[in-house]
């Protein structure tokens, strides 16, 4: 009966301190409950890439979102599989997602009535890509957005870019710098998992 008092009490403090924002308290709920969000995962999408993608936002977000977790029935782990049930369920609808857009772009290819492989793939992959790049653009806030498009499909610099918009260059820098990093963050997973 101590054993499991001491059990309770030593994951009560652990939780308590990870939703306060220790560090160490992270690692000890990462090492906790990894195995069973890894195998939730998996479980419900058959694939290990996704399983491990989804383990790291679930993660991820439970870190960000610590302060809204309050102790209750099946404490932190429960509070845990309940987001690892959201992220499963955002990575079967983006798949769903995926597949229509990439339908529609086999539809759409020439000669998609041809067995859908070789040259009608490839084409139908880099729509789906392109695809992918602007909805993650468009989540962008619009001066980011704005910056970006100025970069790189109207081909200035930087400091064309101020020049054209009235923004000082610092800005300009940091504007790239942010998007670029909210991109590099979202991008890889995205066009990772489509394939």
């Amino acid at each position: 009966m101590n054993e499991v008092m001491d059990e309770r009490e030593r994951e009560e403090c652990v939780a308590a301190g990870f939703a306060a924002g220790d560090e160490r308290c992270m690692e000890a709920v990462y090492r906790r409950w990894r195995p069973l969000v890894h195998a939730l995962a998996y479980r419900y999408l058959g694939d290990e890439r996704e399983a491990e993608d989804v383990t790291q936002q679930v993660f991820l977000a439970a870190w960000r979102g610590r302060h809204r977790y309050r102790p209750g029935p099946g404490g932190l782990g429960a509070w845990i599989t309940g987001i690892t049930r959201h992220k499963v369920a955002d990575a079967l609808e983006a798949r769903t997602r995926r597949a229509r857009v990439a339908a529609a772009a086999v539809r759409t290819s020439p000669g998609a009535g041809e067995r859908f492989g070789g040259p009608a793939r490839q084409e139908a992959e880099q729509v789906l890509d392109r695809v992918l790049v602007l909805g993650e653009l468009a989540r962008l806030p619009s001066e980011q957005r704005r910056v970006l498009h100025l970069a790189f499909y109207a081909d200035l610099t930087q400091t064309q870019i101020a020049d054209r918009t009235g923004l000082p260059l610092g800005t300009v820098k940091s504007h790239m710098r942010r998007a670029l990093h909210r991109l590099r963050g979202s991008l890889p997973q995205a066009v990772r998992v489509a394939r």
